[in-house]
Parts: structure tokens; C-alpha cells; sequence
């Protein structure tokens, strides 16, 4: 095995969800370096649906926390579960979005997808543009830990699009999938169990 693809490997295997971080400044240059690897991601037709927007002034970071934290707040009372509860969640989710140095929101654009006059192709094409994002996500993902960088992907935006498109001000067709938050880790991060692989493949 060659070092390249060790080392690839090696930050597959080794990479964990950082939900905190020291505080550190990410250089511009790092961020643009990890930013440009999200985009070499492949994608159906290589249309690239994928698009960013990039957090890091702390007034945008707390209103968009707090408009999310406020529809999960309402969401987990309509739920009925406990109010005491609800609050620490709520406080939480809230404090790991404004800490992060940066955030990345990562939206989805069928602006460049196939248009089709049925269901079951529209369908298609627009599972077609999550795929492609959520590679890009991965790609993110992967270059961040390379980079040193801490980061997690929380899926809020999906459970509040609204919200997100009224507080960042999103262009036309700016679908939000899901929110990355960037920054030096502060912990080390948990190794989480994973299936093995006899269990989720079928060889032919």
C-alpha cells in the first residue's frame, strides 16, 4: 500500500463528529482549501447542485441559532415532551452553533437538473442533487480532518428551511440540507460503533 493511500485511509477511519472546539481562528486559507475539496465531489451529470453559504461573524451565527433553536423548542412542546428537557437541548444546540468559528450551511440548487413532466423522474433527479451535495458534505467532512480541523454535520435545516432562508437571506431555489460547524477541536472526539461489513453487503 502506498503512503497516499494509507494516508487516505487512515483519515477515513481516524475521522470523528467535533461538537467543540478551542476557539481558534481557521486561516482563510485552510477554509478555502477545504471549501474547493467539497466542490470535487462527483455528481449526476457532474451539474454540481450543491452551494454554500459560510458563517463566521458571530451576530449571523447566534440569529440563525436561535431561529432554529426557537422551531425546535416549539416542535419538541407540540411533541409534549419534557419542558426542562427541551431547554437544555435547546440551550445546547444553540451554544454549538455560535462557538463553531465557522459554519457552513450546505443547499441544494436544481437549477441545473434535468426537468421532467412525471413524478417519478422529478423524484429522481432531486434524490439525484442530495446525493451530489451530500458527497460534496463528505468530501468537506474528510479535508477538514486532514486539515487538523474539527467538524460535525447536523441535519437542523432540514426540519426548519423557512427559518434558515428568512435569516440568511437565501437566493431562489436555495434548498438547505444541513448545517457543518468548522473549528479546532476541543475534545477528541467519540469512535462510535460501526456495523461490520458481512452485515450490510450482499456479495453476487
Amino acid at each position: 500500500m502506498s503512503e497516499a493511500t494509507s494516508t487516505l485511509y487512515r483519515i477515513i477511519q481516524e475521522r470523528r463528529s467535533i461538537r467543540r472546539f478551542d476557539g481558534s481562528a481557521i486561516p482563510s486559507e485552510t477554509l478555502q482549501r477545504v471549501l474547493e475539496a467539497a466542490t470535487m465531489a462527483p455528481s449526476a451529470h457532474n451539474r454540481q447542485p450543491w452551494r454554500f453559504v459560510i458563517l463566521t461573524a458571530l451576530e449571523d451565527k447566534r440569529s440563525l441559532a436561535n431561529a432554529l433553536g426557537e422551531e425546535l423548542r416549539q416542535d419538541r412542546l407540540a411533541d409534549g415532551d419534557d419542558p426542562g428537557q427541551i431547554e437544555k437541548d435547546v440551550t445546547q444546540s444553540i451554544e454549538r452553533i455560535t462557538k463553531a468559528p465557522v459554519v457552513v450551511i450546505a443547499c441544494l440548487s436544481m437549477e441545473a437538473m434535468d426537468v421532467y413532466p412525471d413524478e417519478r423522474r422529478k423524484t429522481a433527479e432531486y434524490i439525484m442533487a442530495v446525493q451530489g451535495v451530500s458527497m460534496a458534505a463528505q468530501n468537506l467532512l474528510l479535508a477538514a480532518h486532514a486539515e487538523g480541523l474539527g467538524a460535525c454535520w447536523l441535519c437542523a435545516p432540514l426540519f426548519t428551511k423557512d427559518e434558515v432562508r428568512e435569516e440568511l437571506s437565501l437566493p431562489d431555489g436555495w434548498d438547505p440540507q444541513g448545517l457543518i460547524i468548522l473549528g479546532y477541536p476541543a475534545e477528541a472526539g467519540k469512535e462510535r460503533p460501526r456495523r461490520p461489513l458481512e452485515e450490510v453487503s450482499r456479495w453476487r
